[in-house]
């Protein structure tokens, strides 16, 4: 259940007066239909000023759907957003959009947004923890995607974007129950930020309803992890209502798990001396995650006539979470010969063969924000502006990192491992012999501890206002045009203490906890626990000396980043044909402060501070066509340009030196930014319900896109001295053009034709197939970094007399994750399709139940290296159940 209601915009979906430039503007022209069909859950409305120019839809027999010339009067009201009404709006929307309302968001047990948004066609997702955490659109990874609340952009709150950009939300941190719907704009308007080379995901919020009085909807429920047995708690609750010329909506959520993972991380020699499935390290990994997210909103309007409204917005959301990992790791000496039955078999004769660990540590990412603003009636012209405050922030208040090292007497001795690629995703199977007494912990003596802290915050201060103005130059109706600007002055920081922790040689017996563990499905034995927080009374925090200062400034990071931006739109319909065209500027100064650390060819450390600063601007041009061939079938022609800045990292000009290994590694300080060309075609056919049929082709021209290297270079002898031999460095660069290009399907349909009882059942599908390619190499060419070539969804559904039940598939192809030397060391997120089911009955006095399970096919996340018999990470996580009410008073 929710409370909402949409306030116009190109993009409208839930009320909220945003600010034309970030991408909520006001077009008339482009109209949000009236369906009478669904006036029981919603009412479309207008100002009581606006003109009442309506016309006849183009068959001219529907006349219920109506154009409304002031787009900036209509706004859908009362708790609930209905399918049909997110429908309407992306139906009479002037550029390509998709809208999940929170009720089709609920039917599903995703539990954040990412998994609410990867339902959307165009979209794939990248998981971790179990859990969704960022957004590819169409192919592009989150860093080069924008991601919006009420029109002002959000900021990441982790820096562990897939590509080191440290640009990507990860959108694991806003838990369902806070949002009112999300959606995704692939068409790029004049009126929105540029930085979207992908798209945008906006979410949008719970607002209070237009009657008069109080309201209360709410969500409480629990459920049940089966791989460890652990609990869930979750709830949301969204109260508040509207008194006279004030409304407001208040929103809390909470969700609360433990959950367990079984994980496994090969690792192998890929040269040519072993054979290719040669491992040098085997890593089990015993997970235990206890996760606390919560959401708390914020929203009041004042509109004390139909001219004048304003409005104060804020939120907080995040989660925090204590992680506890348990390794064991074997690492084979690299003597590897293969048996007549095609197994592998090493020695395991090193002194550091065989290791117990424990990663103890907890984390807190949390966003923030506050926006004040209105919008006010000037005569003919309407004008929003707003001042918006965003804060995303990471911290590490610990983490401990111990090893304990195998230590039987009868070691070094002949100790053997024999093992083949044949579990589960070809994860190694193997025995070890001649090293007894591995399991047992009075064998293991404490080799190695340290700890570490970490602080980043992401700060971003936005100022914008917009106008729109009716004009009428000539044949053509509803005619408008509309001007903004906006300031956002952004300062990112990251910042990294390591700590030196004094060991000695104390027994795993010492902090060792329950018995030996087998995990995996029985493939794998772990061994006894390390007690988490053990060392840590014994050790203490640790010291910090001349090497942990050089670490920290290694990590350190200081930028700053202002976008000055203007805007001119102009919009207008011709017979059936809505036309938008306009211009963006932006302009981008940015400055960044960073250490030059190493050591010298004489073994000494050194550290330097550095700086570097840029400037640079571009136009983004944009002409869009929408044409009414029906009352309900939309043609799409849509030209849209838009910018991927270098990430923060990509451009860190630090230099980490190590010339014992002689490798560089450093930012690109020269890097320019990544741009699109976008070309979008699509027909629309919007069926009873909420159903679609829908079918289009995109094609995005890159230039100047972003990839990392590695290359070879002199440096002087002022900089590194005594050194007078080429470094390899790892650095980014901007590379030729390339491009993505794909189709999108997409369908859903409730069977009203059929009799009966039989007409509560429905189906839905989406499929989405991208193309792209840049040179990952000199003269080798790839997908770019993040595209699944084939993506889709499917779900069939039945909904009659207030029980729903959805049974909904999701898979998306295998996708580049990380770069390597050549081929057969690049990193891939492996193929993964998974399945969840809902079912709820609605009772006629205001409350629902509901049942939910999560990961029916235990979906494993996987990674593979060259091709996907190497896996280097294979984890599970086991089915999730669920259940509780829902009520709306």
């Amino acid at each position: 259940m929710q409370s909402s209601k949409l306030r116009s915009a190109l993009l409208s979906s839930i009320r909220c007066s945003l600010t034309l430039c970030i991408g909520t503007f006001c077009v008339p022209g482009f109209a949000l239909a009236n369906d009478p069909s669904t006036t029981a859950d919603h009412t479309v409305t207008t100002d009581n000023n606006a003109p009442s120019n309506e016309t006849n839809d183009a068959s001219g027999t529907d006349s219920a759907k109506k154009k409304i010339k002031d787009l900036q009067g209509v706004h859908v009201v009362a708790p609930r957003t209905t399918e049909e009404t997110a429908r309407l709006t992306q139906q009479n929307a002037p550029n390509l959009i998709n809208i999940r309302t929170g009720d089709e968001i609920r039917a599903l047990p995703d539990v954040n947004t990412a998994e609410a948004v990867r339902r959307i066609p165009g979209i794939s997702l990248e998981t971790d923890e179990g859990e969704g955490r960022y957004v590819n659109i169409r192919g592009f990874d989150a860093d080069l995607n924008s991601t919006t609340y009420a029109g002002v952009r959000l900021l990441p709150t982790n820096n562990a974007s897939p590509f080191g950009g440290y640009r990507g939300v990860a959108l694991d941190s806003i838990p369902i129950g806070f949002i009112g719907a999300v959606e995704v704009t692939k068409s790029n308007l004049p009126s929105q930020d540029a930085e979207a080379l992908g798209g945008t995901i906006e979410v949008l919020p719970k607002t209070a309803p237009d009657e008069q009085g109080p309201f209360l909807e709410g969500d409480v429920g629990g459920g049940y992890e089966e791989l460890r047995g652990t609990k869930v708690t979750d709830y949301s609750f969204t109260g508040g209502g509207r008194f006279g010329a004030l409304s407001i909506a208040l929103t809390a959520s909470s969700h609360v798990d433990s959950r367990g993972i079984d994980d496994v991380e090969p690792a192998y020699f890929n040269d040519s001396a072993h054979p290719y499935q040669a491992v040098n390290d085997i890593e089990q990994r015993d997970y235990e995650l206890h996760r606390r997210r919560h959401g708390y909103a914020v929203d009041v309007d004042y509109q004390p006539d139909d001219h004048n409204d304003w409005y104060f917005r804020a939120f907080e959301a995040g989660y925090t979470e204590d992680y506890r990992r348990q390794f064991f790791d074997v690492f084979p000496d690299g003597n590897t010969t293969v048996l007549p039955n095609g197994s592998l078999q090493d020695t395991l004769t090193s002194a550091t063969a065989i290791t117990k660990s424990l990663r103890d540590e907890q984390e807190t990412s949390k966003e923030r924000f506050y926006m004040l603003g209105g919008k006010n009636d000037l005569g003919n012209t309407t004008i929003d502006y707003h001042v918006a405050y965003v804060n995303g922030t990471y911290k590490k208040p610990y983490d401990y990192n111990s090893t304990f090292t195998y230590n039987s007497p009868s070691q070094p001795a002949a100790g053997q491992i024999t093992y083949s690629p044949t579990g589960p995703g070809h994860v190694p199977v193997y025995t070890i012999t001649g090293a007894p007494g591995y399991l047992d912990p009075s064998n293991y003596t404490l080799s190695g501890i340290n700890n570490s802290t970490a602080y980043n915050f992401d700060r971003e201060m936005t100022y914008a206002v917009n106008s729109s103005t009716p004009v009428n130059w000539g044949s053509f109706s509803d005619e408008s045009l509309n001007f903004g600007v906006s300031i956002r002055r952004r300062h990112k920081e990251t910042t990294a203490q390591p700590y030196n922790v004094a060991t000695t040689a104390l027994p795993l017996t010492a902090v060792a906890s329950g018995g030996n563990e087998t995990y995996y499905d029985g493939i794998y034995q772990n061994g006894v626990d390390i007690m988490p927080g053990a060392l840590q009374r014994i050790f203490g925090y640790g010291t910090i000396g001349p090497g942990e200062i050089l670490s920290s400034q290694q990590q350190y990071l200081n930028s700053h980043e202002d976008i000055y931006a203007g805007y001119g739109e102009y919009t207008a319909t011709y017979g059936n044909l809505g036309i938008l065209g306009g211009v963006r500027y932006e302009e981008t100064r940015d400055h960044s402060n960073a250490f030059s650390t190493g050591t010298d060819a004489a073994g000494n450390q050194f550290s330097t501070p550095t700086s570097t600063q840029h400037s640079y601007s571009n136009f983004f041009p944009s002409l869009q066509f929408r044409y009414q061939l029906e009352s309900d079938t939309i043609l799409r022609a849509a030209y849209s340009s838009t910018i991927g800045r270098p990430g923060f990292n990509q451009s860190n000009p630090a230099l980490i030196v190590d010339l014992g290994s002689g490798i560089v590694t450093t930012g690109n300080p020269a890097l320019k930014p990544a741009t699109a060309n976008s070309f979008d075609f699509s027909f629309e056919k919007y069926l009873p319900e909420g159903g679609i049929l829908s079918a289009g082709i995109f094609d995005k021209e890159i230039s100047n896109y972003i990839a990392p290297i590695q290359l070879t270079q002199s440096f002087a002898n002022s900089l590194f001295p005594g050194n007078s031999q080429p470094l390899r460095v790892f650095t980014y660069k901007n590379i030729g053009s390339s491009y993505a290009r794909g189709l999108e399907l997409n369908w859903n349909q409730q069977f009203l034709f059929l009799p009966g009882w039989l007409n509560g059942f429905g189906a839905g599908a989406n499929y989405t197939w991208v193309d792209s390619r840049f040179e990952i190499r000199p003269g080798e060419y790839s997908l770019l970094p993040s595209t699944s070539k084939n993506t889709w969804n499917a779900s069939v559904f039945y909904k009659r007399s207030g029980l729903a039940l959805t049974l909904a598939a999701y898979s998306t192809s295998a996708d580049l994750f990380s770069i390597g030397n050549d081929r057969t060391s690049d990193v891939y997120n492996a193929t993964r399709t998974s399945m969840d089911f809902s079912a709820s009955y609605e009772f006629p006095e205001n409350w629902s139940i509901y049942f939910d399970a999560k990961n029916l096919l235990n979906t494993p996340h996987a990674f593979y290296q060259g091709t996907p018999d190497r896996p280097i990470q294979r984890e599970f996580y086991g089915i999730t159940y669920l259940a509780g009410v829902r009520f709306q008073f």
